[in-house]
């Protein structure tokens, strides 16, 4: 379905019944990165699946202004607003992660659980901030002179998903067909509007975080673990798993032991 959201056409689909679990894809994702599980955890929630902006078939605005995760969070609010929901179970993985953390730490009222897969509360320090939005930027703009397709490619040779290389031909090829079906205007403002720079650092509000909060890592992935370390160190009630054998897009490499993961404790009272 299309829902107009502070301007911005959003694609939203529903799935299940049960307490609300909203699902937050990463970057370059979409919401169907979430399809597989619908089956499983459509059985004990109501699973709300959304293409953040400038993703999927979620509008691309030009305005990078709008990308800003405040302003996303904001439209996940004015969403559930809309659906009449007020409290829910959140995911987030990696890019959508940092949606659950600005959402989590805005509207602590409003989550009931907190799954956070390969992500991070933002950067420490000034300095850190700045080399990564000039980094992201230099990303938007290889988009923009490159094209998609290029960018793709190059996308999914970097160090952070060379585990996924280990996957079959067939997965391979379904999550770059998803990836190349994204707007390039919507990524490359999407970085830089909403990139780890560009955003607010969260570390300080993870200890008002009064919620049961899943943290999961893949072992390869060593630089996630380690905030994930961080994290858990702070957070008042958290359970921290490293999983095995894979690297940053957990979901994707050991999908049926995250599916079970995500159940387990969603429906663990």
């Amino acid at each position: 379905m299309k829902t107009m959201i502070n301007g911005i056409q959003y694609h939203v689909e529903r799935y299940g019944s049960g307490f609300p679990l909203v699902l937050l894809h990463g970057f370059t994702g979409a919401a169907s990165t979430w399809k597989p599980f619908c089956p499983v955890w459509g059985q004990h929630s109501e699973l709300v699946l959304l293409d953040l902006i400038g993703h999927g078939e979620t509008e691309s605005p030009g305005d990078m202004k709008r990308y800003d995760i405040k302003q996303a969070t904001n439209d996940l609010k004015v969403l559930l607003d809309q659906f009449g929901i007020e409290k829910v179970d959140l995911l987030g993985y990696s890019m959508g992660g940092r949606i659950a953390i600005a959402f989590a730490s805005l509207y602590p009222g409003r989550v009931r659980k907190l799954v956070l897969e390969s992500t991070t509360p933002g950067l420490k320090t000034p300095e850190e901030r700045q080399a990564r939005i000039i980094q992201d930027e230099k990303l938007a703009v290889k988009m923009e002179e490159e094209g998609i397709e290029k960018f793709i490619d190059f996308w999914q040779s970097i160090p952070l998903f060379q585990s996924q290389q280990n996957l079959p031909e067939k997965v391979r090829e379904q999550i770059r067909s998803q990836r190349l079906k994204n707007d390039p205007v919507g990524l490359a403002n999407s970085l830089r509007g909403m990139g780890t720079g560009k955003q607010p650092s969260w570390w300080d509000a993870l200890v008002n975080f009064d919620f049961d909060t899943l943290l999961i890592t893949g072992e390869l992935d060593d630089k996630f673990c380690e905030i994930a370390a961080d994290m858990a160190a702070k957070l008042p009630k958290s359970t921290n798993l490293t999983i095995n054998g894979c690297g940053h897009a957990i979901h994707v490499e050991e999908q049926q032991k995250f599916g079970t993961i995500v159940s387990e404790f969603l429906l663990n009272t």
